[in-house]
């Protein structure tokens, strides 16, 4: 938009809306950095026990000593690798099968229960039994981020293309569209604010299931680095790990932001 279209009006919400945002990123950071102090001062001051809650100083001294072996790269970049590989393969199955539903009326209500009762199940129950069916192994840990999301993800997706507006449908195939047309050029477009939150909701439940199967099922990964130091208690690896997956997971929720803010900008145009 040219700034010599733009009313005073608008610009003064412009600029009340981007100070609002810096203002709220200001007070993310202050409420961080006053945590990580408190934090510091408490087991300085033995308030807590630094042993078991380790501190912001011992945990960026064990990130530099895991720096120098590379140990800290390979093992997020294990856990990394899985998320976005189950995530990926959870958006695809989601995405067909919802349209598959979408397609046919009867197969979706035979369907639909099953998929309640499935995505019911606790997922950290079925990871022992994926590594009897499919071993320890890569593959385990995928399919059980997948196992985490993909159930509620098509249940989530399917009901946004059912409940997209019936006029704008009539509106195609009075002019003649085919049902595919209706799919293409208003169901997925008026479900695409819905898409967008699902997928912000599944990036960080593949990241739980990635966890869950390397618990049980890997030599490497963020999820081995927990049961590892927990068993010998090097905790201060433990929670660096921790903080290491909420790093990862707040990145990865704020890719998908930016997905949506790109969406919506190429919406606008």
């Amino acid at each position: 938009m040219d700034n010599e279209h733009v009313s005073p009006r608008q610009e003064e919400y412009i600029k009340n809306h981007r100070r609002h945002h810096h203002l709220v990123a200001l007070c993310r950071f202050l409420a961080f950095f006053l945590f990580l102090v408190l934090w510091e001062v408490s087991t300085a001051l033995h308030w807590i026990d630094a042993f078991i809650f380790s501190s912001p100083s011992r945990i960026l001294q064990t990130m530099t000593d895991m720096s120098k072996d590379y140990s800290i790269f390979r093992h997020t970049g294990i856990t990394l690798y899985e998320t976005l590989l189950s995530f990926a393969l959870v958006v695809l199955v989601s995405f067909l099968t919802a349209t598959v539903l979408w397609f046919s009326g009867t197969l979706s209500e035979i369907l639909e229960p099953w998929l309640v009762i499935l995505n019911s199940l606790p997922k950290s129950a079925l990871a022992p039994l994926l590594i009897v069916w499919l071993g320890a192994n890569t593959r385990t840990i995928i399919v059980a981020g997948m196992s985490v999301a993909v159930f509620g993800s098509i249940i989530s997706m399917y009901t946004a293309f059912r409940d997209t507006d019936e006029e704008k449908i009539k509106l195609i195939y009075t002019l003649g569209g085919s049902r595919l047309q209706v799919l293409k050029d208003v169901v997925i477009p008026s479900s695409l604010p819905s898409i967008i939150s699902i997928l912000k909701v599944n990036i960080g439940l593949c990241l739980v299931g990635v966890i869950i199967g390397e618990f049980l099922a890997a030599r490497e990964g963020l999820g081995y680095l927990i049961i590892y130091a927990s068993q010998i208690f090097k905790l201060n690896y433990l929670i660096t790990a921790l903080i290491i997956l909420c790093i990862i997971a707040f990145c990865l929720y704020q890719g998908i932001q930016k997905l949506e803010h790109q969406i919506r900008k190429t919406r606008r145009l």
